[in-house]
């Protein structure tokens, strides 16, 4: 494959569109494709429709380059890079139709020569089906490398921190898997135009279960943070100090405790692993379970101090799933306000969420529930429930709450 000049990256959401834009800003010509027209528009104007620090001043300055537009077709390019959902269903069981899609998209337009890398988290084997889908619907290509028909298939998962996005793209080691040699090195090359980090080239599956691993590493760690809270409520221990206490010891380091595991990875990826193996995967399973049983904790909790008030007001600080992104994909925070809306017919809920302009759909649909700002939420509320830590729920004065019933899922006012 020649030297990449040109760039296609499918799905412009959280992922896709700050790796158009880090393409872009390294020299690369860029064409974003997405499904969404509103998105497309802000693209091509130069700003963004979602909160992520660093990323507008890309996106504005790759368009203003002439190096970065948005489309709704799929044009030729020398590289594909795929960054679609990949959501599971109620049997856990991982959903490939996006990626179906994206393959469907970019079939069409391949010559031979191109290397097409699926950055989407993906469960083991997906790589190897995205190649199947491809030489499918173009049975004139060839998967075997070097050859006039050949294309190169890779898979590069993200490793990013929402909220740090721009600057860990940069920085963060990569891993990389092919399905062949030469498919490794054609991705290496292509992401070492701006990673900083070591590149580590491995197979498909190696580097679609390696993202899979490190997230589920992480789930089983802040499964345990979570379950020590809730045993820790039965023997009226602050878990907070009893974690500190604890992390003194050198070879112990205990996570902090939430209101459950949110997002597009933590709380996805591990059921990839669990439906992979079921039979094996019994503590990766155990822990998304604690996890999952959390947001009815901790709505249990406030059922039962709204039950002293006729009429309660309940403030919610918080719907993303993470401090100071607007993200609300998987939000534990999300899922509880709605079952105590759906719980407290009589209760008046005031969510607080600073970087959305408007509550998602099921929330909008319910008679109880309104977005409102910090200080008058609060100063309407009987019961104040802390679910993220944004910057601005961390600032709020504990004296105000004074006169009121607080649950602190973060440990902020302790």
């Amino acid at each position: 494959m020649p030297e990449v000049e040109t760039v296609v990256v499918v799905g412009l959401g959280y992922i896709g569109l700050p790796t158009a834009a880090i393409f872009a800003t390294h020299g690369l010509n860029v064409v974003g494709v997405d499904v969404n027209a509103v998105t497309i528009e802000a693209v091509n104007r130069g700003s963004v429709p979602f909160v992520e620090p660093d990323l507008e001043v890309h996106v504005a300055g790759a368009v203003q380059q002439g190096r970065l537009r948005a489309s709704k077709e799929t044009p030729e390019a020398d590289a594909f890079v795929v960054a679609v959902p990949t959501p599971f269903g109620d049997d856990y069981q991982a959903d490939l139709s996006y990626i179906e899609s994206a393959a469907a998209s970019i079939a069409p337009v391949l010559r031979g020569g191109e290397l097409v890398v699926l950055e989407s988290t993906s469960p083991p084997g997906a790589t190897h089906k995205l190649g199947d889908f491809l030489t499918r619907l173009r049975p004139d290509l060839s998967l075997e490398p070097n050859r006039a028909n050949s294309i190169y298939l890779a898979h590069c998962p993200e490793r990013v921190l929402p909220g740090r996005v721009m600057i860990e793209l940069v920085t963060n080691d990569r891993i990389i898997g092919g399905l062949n040699q030469e498919s490794a090195e054609k991705a290496q090359k292509l992401y070492s135009r701006f990673c900083q980090g070591e590149i580590h080239l491995t197979d498909a599956v190696t580097a679609e279960m390696a993202k899979l691993v490190e997230n589920s590493y992480r789930d089983v760690n802040i499964a345990f943070a979570n379950e020590l809270s809730m045993i820790a409520d039965d023997l009226n221990i602050d878990v907070w100090k009893l974690i500190e206490l604890a992390n003194h010891h050198p070879r112990v380091n205990i996570l902090q405790p939430g209101p459950g595991v949110g997002g597009h990875c933590i709380a996805v990826d591990p059921w990839f692993i669990v439906a992979a193996s079921p039979d094996k995967a019994n503590l990766i399973r155990a822990a998304r379970t604690v996890n999952d049983s959390k947001p009815e904790y901790v709505t249990s909790r406030v059922i039962e101090k709204a039950h002293k008030f006729h009429q309660p007001n309940i403030a919610v600080l918080g719907l993303a799933f993470k401090a100071d992104i607007d993200d609300l994909r998987e939000s534990p925070a999300r899922h509880i306000v709605y079952e105590l809306a759906k719980a407290l017919p009589a209760a008046s809920i005031s969510a607080v969420e600073p970087h959305i302009g408007k509550l998602p759909s099921e929330l909008a649909a319910l008679p109880n529930v309104t977005l409102k700002d910090l200080h008058s939420a609060v100063e309407a509320s009987d019961i104040v429930v802390l679910l993220v830590d944004h910057s601005q729920n961390k600032a709020f004065p504990r004296a105000s709450l004074n006169e009121k019933i607080v649950i602190d899922t973060k440990g902020v006012w302790r």
